[in-house]
């Protein structure tokens, strides 16, 4: 229990050893077993909805508060004492230290059976340097969060490497197929970007960590959350196989009103890219997690909506009834675009599928200016259409896959770059006000058009005057489908301009649809 935790307390009691076995705990110390359920979970939610909100407690601070990121990273969890280390599953389960930056202390439960044990936290599971101040802490502090490594026997050593992990908050992460970290999602997002009113960040504050009945490639983990607006119960059921699935169901309980709801919330960071970089800003050509915001609407369009590294914090709403899914991915996978060894052109992509009628509502995506790529930027998520009010429950259910592209294409050509340039011609003076917009699109149809068949583009825009330069053109490259569409914007002031585009031959769509949100300057 955290409260305990913070006073140096062990819990009252710990099982002997072969319950621990049993349990697939090996050496960890565990409290008495309780009763566990997510239905038991569900109603622990809806009454804590009913009580004021405590905030979690922060153990041992002032010593915490001195293990700063470097102090932190030499901390490494002893494999040797991972949760189901000899099994049972395929998938041990590490731990994380409390430092500086994740300080509250989160309860870890082990289950099997009905029934549910704390895990102790005891120094001896963690490396810790002779000098580190993390020796000074009380027993029984409790963790950070947690981390799923890789099967045992697979191809990688899972002593040190994992494939999910929950740190901070409400947020968790996956690899991708091509074994990288890259975006995170969280349980919740309260208020992101809303005007006059800060963001709400709840913790998940307790985890329970089902005992695997078998050797299957699926993990279960139920969450409770608890914030000054929200409580919820969450079953996580992570799958590893190509990439990374997890399918997420949740209720959750509003304490308060909320001005923004975010439900499956994906938070990533979009930098620049080539679509506009200001000069000498950075050695690298691209740096992104993401590169786009990818929708499928419950009408069943496509739509493509390039991201921004906007001048100030902007929020757009795509409207949307029963959407058959979103996600932010990372679309440009040539490594000579980013020239950097923290491999992004290998971050995973992630769409969310949900797997019940979400009715009316809107993809909600916020761009946030940065100047570096420490910070994550961009969020996406669903908004219900109905005010979120103190007293509303909420059900929801959904698929995240954690993959290199989306988990299902749409039979049309997709947008690949989007450039900007001044308007006009070479050798003409350029027009004040005027923009060139560049957007490539590769496959699907275009890769069977009749030679000779130009496809038609589809151009419209908020504000503004389009023209009089457009132009559909091959690329020439040799590679089939690969088109590119160039047209000018002359637009009058700083408001943004809303841009839609798609290619067609006749009456037939050949391409997704391009959004993307031009800020004049």
């Amino acid at each position: 229990m955290a409260a305990a935790s913070a006073f140096g307390l062990l819990p009252a009691a710990v099982t002997p050893a072969d319950a621990q076995d049993a349990a697939g705990t090996g050496a960890l110390k565990l409290a008495d077993p309780k009763p566990f359920s997510f239905d038991a979970l569900k109603a622990e939610a809806k009454a804590m909805a009913g009580q004021p909100y405590k905030p979690p407690m922060l153990p041992a601070h002032d010593i915490v508060q001195q293990l700063n990121y470097e102090q932190w990273g030499r901390i490494t969890f002893n494999t040797d004492e991972a949760l189901f280390a000899a099994g049972p599953g395929a998938f041990p389960v590490t731990f994380f230290h409390l430092g500086m930056f994740f300080a509250k202390s989160v309860d870890m439960l082990v289950v099997k059976d009905g029934l549910s044990r704390e895990i102790v936290y005891d120094q001896a599971m963690f490396n810790i340097p002779a000098d580190s101040p993390a020796r000074q802490l009380p027993k029984g502090i409790g963790f950070a969060g947690f981390r799923v490594q890789e099967p045992r026997g697979g191809k990688l050593d899972w002593r040190h490497n994992d494939w999910a992990a929950f740190l901070g908050a409400s947020y968790f992460r996956a690899i991708g197929e091509l074994y990288q970290y890259g975006q995170s999602a969280r349980g919740i997002a309260i208020d992101t970007a809303v005007a006059d009113r800060p963001e709400e960040f709840p913790d998940f504050t307790k985890f329970y960590i089902e005992t695997p009945a078998g050797d299957g490639d699926t993990i279960t983990v139920y969450a409770l959350l608890d914030g000054p607006s929200v409580t919820g119960a969450y079953r996580f059921l992570m799958t590893r196989g190509k990439g990374v699935t997890i399918e997420v169901e949740h209720t959750l309980h509003l304490r308060k009103d909320v001005e923004r709801l975010g439900i499956a919330p994906l938070t990533t960071m979009y930098w620049y890219s080539e679509t506009a970089k200001p000069t000498a800003i950075d050695w690298r050509p691209e740096v992104h997690d993401s590169d786009g915001l990818a929708l499928w609407t419950g009408t069943g369009e496509r739509l493509w909506r390039a991201l921004n590294n906007p001048p100030r914090t902007t929020a757009s709403a795509f409207s949307d009834v029963s959407p058959r899914g979103y996600g932010t991915l990372q679309r440009d996978r040539i490594f000579d675009h980013y020239v950097d060894g923290v491999y992004y052109d290998k971050r995973p992509s992630v769409w969310v599928e949900p797997l019940a009628d979400w009715g009316h509502g809107a993809v909600q995506l916020i761009e946030i200016p940065t100047d570096d790529e420490i910070h994550d930027n961009i969020v996406a998520m669903w908004v219900p259409q109905e005010a979120a009010k103190a007293g509303n429950a909420y059900a929801f259910h959904y698929r995240q896959h954690w993959l290199a592209y989306e988990p299902f294409p749409a039979p049309l050509a997709k947008v690949t770059a989007t450039r900007l340039g001044r308007g006009g011609q070479p050798g003409l003076p350029r027009p004040q006000g005027s923009r060139k917009f560049m957007v490539e699109f590769l496959g699907g149809p275009l890769e069977t058009l009749p030679f000779g068949t130009v496809p038609e583009h589809v151009v419209t825009a908020s504000r503004g005057t389009i023209g009089p330069y457009q132009i559909t053109e091959a690329v020439a490259d040799g590679v089939p489908g690969h088109w590119l569409t160039s047209f000018d914007l002359t637009v009058d002031g700083q408001d943004p301009v809303e841009l839609r585009m798609y290619l067609k031959s006749g009456d037939k769509t050949l391409s997704e649809t391009w959004l993307f949100q031009y800020h004049p300057f």
